[in-house]
C-alpha cells in the first residue's frame, strides 16, 4: 500500500525525477536517507520504471507528429505478432496501442517531413500482408503535453 508521503514523493518525482534524496527529503519533511530508502523501495516494487530525459522533436528537426490508425484485414495470432514485431523496429513509431472499435491499432509517429510520414505509410505499413486500412492524423498543435500521472 502507498501511503502519503509515497503519494507525494511520486508527484515530486514525476515533475522532476532529477530531485536529490535531500531534496526529497525537505520536500517529505525527511531526512535523505529515508528519501532515498522509499525511492529506492518505489522503484523496487516498480511503481517507478524508469527516467528519461524529455526531448524537443522541434530541435531534432521532426517536423511532423501523427496518430496513425491501422486496421488489420485478418485477425490472428500470428498476423498480429507480424505487424507488432514490425512496428517495434521503426523508430519514428514512437508508441502504439490496441483498440477497440473500427481502428486495430493507434500508433504515434513523428517523422522530419510529410514525406517521411508518407514513406512510412506507403512503404512500411501498407505493405504488410495484415493491414487493409492506414488513416493519418497529423497533429496542427499540441495543447497539453504528455502530462504526469495522477497521484
Amino acid at each position: 500500500m502507498l501511503d502519503d508521503t509515497d503519494m507525494r514523493l511520486l508527484t515530486a518525482l514525476q515533475r522532476d525525477a532529477h530531485l536529490t534524496a535531500q531534496e526529497l527529503g525537505d520536500i517529505l519533511n525527511l531526512s535523505p536517507s529515508q528519501a532515498g530508502r522509499r525511492r529506492q523501495r518505489l522503484e523496487a516494487e516498480g511503481y517507478i520504471e524508469g527516467y528519461i530525459a524529455r526531448l524537443s522533436a522541434g530541435h531534432l528537426g521532426l517536423s511532423v507528429q501523427a496518430f496513425v490508425q491501422v486496421q488489420l484485414g485478418t485477425h490472428g495470432p500470428e498476423q498480429s505478432q507480424s505487424f507488432a514485431t514490425l512496428i517495434s523496429t521503426r523508430p519514428e513509431i514512437v508508441s502504439a496501442w490496441t483498440l477497440t472499435g473500427d481502428a486495430d491499432y493507434l500508433l504515434r509517429a513523428y517523422c522530419e517531413d510529410l514525406t517521411a510520414l508518407n514513406r512510412l505509410i506507403h512503404e512500411v505499413l501498407l505493405p504488410h500482408p495484415a493491414v487493409s486500412r492506414v488513416q493519418s492524423q497529423i497533429v496542427m498543435d499540441q495543447l497539453k503535453r504528455d502530462a504526469p500521472l495522477p497521484t
